[in-house]
């Protein structure tokens, strides 16, 4: 098999969980957490986490939906009212 490249938007923090970040309508980026033991549900093909956003300062909201294989590897993204934000362009907040 070969190697699993890293998903752009969705960032792994250890073995129990991910990191994402959404820039709403209004530019505002906000960093969410998600725990496989909390947030990540599974499903009959895999997982699914779904999270409703408010941004802290401009109160826009938004929904993300993320569906993961069997190995937690990230096959669908939706944002709702946002955008993901690449890994790449992440800055320190």
């Amino acid at each position: 098999m070969w190697p699993f490249r890293q998903d752009p938007h969705v960032k792994p923090e250890g073995p129990l969980a991910f990191r994402v970040r959404v820039r709403t309508k209004s530019g505002e980026v906000v960093e969410l957490r998600l725990s496989k033991s909390m947030e990540i549900s599974p499903t009959e093909g895999g997982y699914y986490v779904r999270k409703q956003i408010v941004a802290p300062r401009s109160l826009d909201r938004a929904v993300l939906e993320i569906w993961f294989d069997r190995r937690y590897r990230p096959v669908r993204k939706q944002v709702e009212g946002g955008e993901l934000v690449p890994i790449r362009e992440w800055r320190p907040e």
